[in-house]
């Protein structure tokens, strides 16, 4: 009997997840007309709630929408410098090895090393997970043609939605650990929040344990029959080719032959990039020296290493820049919904009539799903952290709960919709040649079982 009910809930599973995915397939649009329907929402939202007028919105809108340029730059070369990273030769070698530890009849099993590839490296840098992850569903797909593409493909996008704000690049527990932040200066914060008490406390790593396992399992589960499996075509094998490294010449035509070619300047490149990088943090310690721009020098360096040549390295960087355009055009429609927020009360209209509803015991459930909610129109944990938390956190502390369980609560919550949320899937999806339609239909049910374990999580923290 339990074998039966073992057998017909994963039947259910299969169909269900099969059954989202072709719904999505018809009626979710691309990604660009998204982030223009989410702009119209916020706008009429603006109107209504956020105190302007029909011109004060459209100022809003307008104010912010290049205000975030530094950070989209940011974004694009923590892309770019995973996908250089994860097409470099020591990586590709790497990739194909684990691709290859999964039994070709049991294309579960590459579903299981997807997932927990994803979910582990996003915990220690989102930007790997988003690129890595694309390269080794690529590598999957190829060794084993037995396995559901989209499945595969919803897997690799798991570290984004699961792992990531509660990992070593997180925006939230980052910023409050900076000295001198600007919660700090504008009162809102006392002293600095140890990782201690915010990416390494019990909860959090329990939880994040929990959740890997959980969504491992439930991935395992989704793979459709054979018969129903969405395999790779030879014509979408053929359009999946993997980066390669143009061949050097067996012999050089001059000094610029030579100058591409010499594996020198990469070293000396690297050196000196590390170099600087030792520095930094012998000055400030490890834990202060962790933000975006050294993040993104780091990988540079070390793709620039990997690659060894200066003219491989350069046409990875060629290749690399197809997958950022959607970023490049989508970012600043994106912080034009960040202006409707930050530059009319909209967003203290919405704090406030949450905190008027909340209790010490509910206030952390409210503010994940709040975060969560918030995230779905302001697709960045630092920017919208930087709306929220001069409200968060006096509310916090007004019911008693502590900073440092209010930003776990946060980090969770912006997470959470991230699964979800087409923006950050732009680099994958285009790597891996889908749309995100073809993967929202699993993704949703392993949004739901996400929601309804962290929920519970947030209605037990605030007892511990």
């Amino acid at each position: 009997m339990a074998q039966r009910n073992e057998i017909a809930s994963q039947g259910f599973l299969k169909d269900l997840g099969a059954g989202l995915t072709n719904w999505t397939e018809r009626w979710i649009p691309d990604a660009l007309v998204i982030v223009w329907v989410l702009t119209i929402i916020t706008f009429i939202l603006a109107l209504i709630w956020g105190n302007v007028g029909l011109g004060g919105a459209v100022e809003a809108w307008g104010k912010g929408f290049w205000v975030l340029l530094q950070f989209a730059m940011q974004m694009c070369l923590i892309m770019m410098t995973g996908y250089i990273l994860a097409c470099s030769p020591p990586v590709k070698r790497l990739l194909n090895g684990l691709s290859s530890l999964a039994n070709r009849e049991k294309p579960w099993q590459a579903i299981v090393i997807m997932a927990l590839f994803s979910m582990v490296i996003a915990w220690i840098n989102w930007g790997l997970s988003l690129i890595g992850s694309a390269m080794l569903a690529l590598y999957i797909a190829k060794n084993n043609p037995k396995v559901d593409y989209r499945l595969l493909v919803a897997a690799a996008y798991l570290g984004l939605g699961c792992t990531w704000h509660a990992g070593l690049s997180a925006s939230a527990p980052l910023l409050v650990n900076t000295p001198d932040n600007f919660l700090i200066k504008g009162g809102y914060l006392t002293e600095t929040i140890s990782t201690n008490a915010t990416l390494f406390s019990p909860f959090n790593l329990v939880l994040l344990i929990i959740i890997i396992v959980v969504v491992t399992a439930l991935m395992a589960l989704m793979h459709p029959s054979e018969e129903k499996t969405f395999k790779v075509t030879p014509e979408l094998m053929d359009r999946l080719k993997l980066y390669e490294a143009p061949p050097r010449p067996a012999e050089y035509k001059g000094f610029s032959d030579w100058a591409n070619w010499w594996w020198g300047w990469n070293v000396l490149v690297a050196v000196g990039g590390f170099w600087w990088l030792g520095s930094a943090v012998a000055k400030v310690g490890f834990a202060k020296a962790i933000n975006l721009d050294n993040i993104n020098l780091f990988f540079l360096m070390l793709g620039i290493l990997f690659h060894w040549r200066p003219w491989s390295f350069l046409k990875a960087c060629e290749d690399a820049g197809k997958a950022v355009w959607g970023i490049v055009i989508q970012f600043p429609f994106y912080a034009g919904i960040f202006g409707l927020f930050k530059f009319t009360a909209l967003a203290t209209v919405f704090t406030k009539a949450f905190v008027a509803v909340c209790s010490g015991g509910t206030f952390l459930l409210v503010t994940y799903w709040y975060a969560g909610l918030l995230n779905y129109l302001i697709p960045s944990g630092g920017s919208e952290w930087a709306v929220t938390a001069p409200y968060l956190l006096p509310a916090a502390k007004e019911l008693g709960i502590a900073a440092n369980k209010t930003v776990i609560a946060y980090a969770w919550g912006d997470m959470m919709t991230d699964m979800i949320q087409p923006f950050w899937a732009i680099a994958m999806l285009a790597v891996a040649k889908l749309n995100f339609r073809d993967i929202m239909g699993y993704l949703m049910i392993v949004f739901l079982v996400y929601f309804v374990i962290t929920s519970i999580a947030f209605l037990i923290l605030p007892w511990i």
